[in-house]
């Protein structure tokens, strides 16, 4: 077992670290996850388990959704409030994780909002309440970030909120826990891993630390990820996991891009999971991007290390775990694409879009989503 102090606070990693949640100096904790699978995958028992033995109090919650709301999170808050957490365990996917640290920082703040987080004036730190997250899916690396992305249903929008009081005290990187992630899982969330590599390395703040760590994260991905989707061998899967933590620890820092504005898009339209977005966008993003000077430079140096061109390796990879070639081969109707074409591109343009390495206009928006929606690319 290791302990690396690079990437949040403090990051437990290795099979069977889940165990290290018995040292926490805590005595009330409020579980967050999401439906049902952690419940269903006993993950939630084995806490539990752990807990009682040590005489802590602890108040479990079930209630988050695959693409966590506004209103999700405050009903959360409003069954937790009376039962005074000392701290906020967070175990699941991404949502549940990203869900647990706005509901952490309402619990500590009450008469904090939704609102106010969004518009950047969050507190910056906690006092009473710690918050550890135990991720059970390999893609967000929500577990040492400093963002939460919430849909605001009013909107059809996913929004990314951002506060440092957001980064947890402690993940804990048990590989175990993955090895009962269902196989599109698997794949949609590693591909949303692969997305957060490369977009970090093109990213114009990107510099010589976190380039390194993207570059690294990401070939380890694609070498990875399909081993690990098809033989579910727990180094494998704890590989994979290390590997979308290292990615998260470099976009962090150096921030993502048009694919995940796209992403937020679209999921908050039509509720798709956000790793498939990515996975389904990232080709043509980075064949987009791919006449900037310096991300022709970075993809020519990854397809020199993988003997093969970059983005027909993630076309090729993304066939082989099932995923569509287009927005409109996953399942959008070209009515509703149609109709609703411009909500999602003035909401493409918002967000991690103004970090992209060439900076976009409508004109060029509109023909980068014409490509992913029919498949086929027209600028």
């Amino acid at each position: 077992m290791l302990i690396d102090k690079l990437g949040g606070k403090k990051v437990v990693k290795g099979p069977g670290s889940l165990k290290e949640i018995a040292k926490l100096p805590y005595k009330r904790f409020a579980l967050i996850t999401g439906k049902s699978s952690m419940v269903q995958t006993g993950v939630i028992q084995k806490i539990e388990e752990i807990l009682s033995k040590d005489n802590r109090v602890f108040r479990l919650h079930t209630g988050i959704g695959e693409n966590p709301t506004v209103a999700e999170v405050l009903h959360a808050v409003e069954l937790l409030s009376d039962f005074e957490p000392d701290v906020v365990l967070a175990v699941g996917g991404g949502s549940a994780i990203d869900a647990a640290k706005v509901i952490t920082l309402l619990l500590e703040y009450p008469d904090l909002s939704v609102n106010t987080i969004r518009d950047g004036r969050a507190p910056n730190s906690r006092e009473k309440i710690a918050f550890v997250a135990v991720p059970a899916t390999s893609g967000t690396a929500s577990e040492v970030t400093a963002a939460a992305v919430l849909t605001f249903e009013e909107e059809n929008l996913k929004v990314g909120l951002k506060t440092p009081a957001f980064i947890p005290d402690l993940a804990i990187l048990d590989g175990e826990l993955t090895l009962t992630m269902p196989p599109h899982v698997v794949a949609e969330s590693g591909m949303d891993a692969l997305t957060h590599a490369l977009e970090s390395l093109i990213n114009k703040k990107a510099d010589d630390v976190t380039r390194t760590l993207s570059r690294e994260a990401a070939l380890g991905l694609i070498e990875n990820l399909w081993d690990s989707y098809e033989t579910c061998d727990i180094e494998c899967r704890q590989s994979v996991h290390e590997y979308q933590n290292m990615a998260g620890v470099a976009f962090q820092a150096a921030g993502l891009g048009m694919s995940h504005g796209i992403s937020h898009a679209f999921g908050g339209k039509y509720g798709y999971a956000h790793g498939l977005l990515n996975a389904v966008a990232l080709p043509y993003v980075l064949t987009y991007n791919s006449r900037d000077e310096q991300v022709a430079k970075e993809l020519k140096s990854l397809s020199i290390w993988l003997n093969d061109d970059v983005i027909q390796r993630i076309q090729n990879l993304n066939e082989k775990l099932g995923i569509p070639q287009s927005f409109q081969e996953m399942g959008i109707s070209e009515e509703d694409y149609l109709k609703d074409f411009n909500m999602l591109l003035d909401n493409a343009m918002k967000g991690s879009t103004v970090r992209n390495p060439i900076p976009m206009t409508k004109d060029e928006m509109k023909k980068v989503l014409d490509s992913i929606y029919y498949g086929k690319i027209v600028f």
